[in-house]
């Protein structure tokens, strides 16, 4: 049975939908067990690129996890506590507290669950290794994962911001996309998985970012291998929804199916994008 986007935003208010006003109170009790959504994946697909939170607000939200930044001025990393923004030329720095995020995901990461991985020739083959444990964990949870290693080889992107009035999503990625290849590079794979009924909310199943650990570059994974390590997934049964309060926001029409946008954005290359 699907649920239209009002029903699900009634279920999501039961798990907890707080006004960003709310947020500097919710932090200073803030749940380790708990997803922290700021927006929907779907605001941003229609061109919600701005925002009444800052990047030092989130960060009392959670230590971990993925999102991205005014203007979608290039892609967020939530690590260890910091804020890193990856430009659309591949360089990455920690962003300033006052820096204003339209949409991100974060919690307190506890690594719950080893995953052992051998021989990860693509992003399917690492999203497969996650999954079979997702399964035996309880497929309705939410995961966020955190990976450390050495890879042979990571595709990525990032994307040089745009200014009002916004475009979608996929046409500001259509003009502004880049993407790097990296070969042989140590660093650390962050990435969330959403449940099957979160379609209306996020992208159901896995998104991935990546930092290297000089934390000169970064961005949004497309494709990856490597030939071994351990992941480490963070099992969490709560969600909080946080929204903005702005009127700008209230006025979009959040029951417009926006699942292909997401899917290109998720998923194609710079080169699919533009066909």
């Amino acid at each position: 049975m699907k649920f239209n986007c009002k029903k699900k935003l009634v279920a999501a208010a039961l798990a907890g939908v707080l006004t960003i006003g709310a947020s500097q109170a919710y932090a200073a009790q803030a749940d380790r067990e708990s997803i922290v959504q700021v927006a929907l994946l779907q605001s941003l697909a229609q061109g919600y690129f701005g925002g009444t939170i800052t990047s030092g607000e989130l960060r009392a939200l959670g230590d971990t996890g993925i999102g991205t930044f005014e203007g979608l001025n290039g892609e967020m990393i939530v690590l260890n506590g910091k804020v890193y923004q990856a430009l659309g030329d591949g360089t990455v720095f920690v962003a300033p507290d006052k820096t204003i995020i339209p949409y991100a995901t974060v919690t307190f990461f506890d690594p719950d669950i080893p995953v052992k991985l051998k021989d990860i020739n693509n992003k399917k083959d690492f999203e497969n290794a996650l999954n079979a444990e997702v399964q035996k964990e309880g497929a309705n949870s939410f995961y966020m994962v955190k990976l450390e290693a050495q890879f042979d080889s990571v595709l990525f992107r990032s994307e040089y911001g745009s200014e009002p009035p916004y475009p979608t999503l996929v046409e500001a990625l259509k003009g502004k996309q880049t993407e790097f290849t990296e070969k042989n590079i140590k660093g650390t794979l962050v990435g969330l998985y959403c449940p099957s009924y979160m379609g209306e909310l996020n992208s159901v199943g896995w998104h991935f970012h990546f930092i290297s650990d000089d934390k000169k570059k970064g961005g949004h994974i497309l494709e990856l291998n490597l030939k071994d390590g351990t992941a480490f997934l963070d099992k969490t049964d709560k969600f909080t929804m946080m929204l903005h309060n702005d009127k700008k926001f209230h006025d979009i029409n959040l029951a417009k199916d926006m699942a292909e946008d997401i899917r290109s954005a998720e998923q194609d290359t710079k080169g699919k994008m533009q066909k």
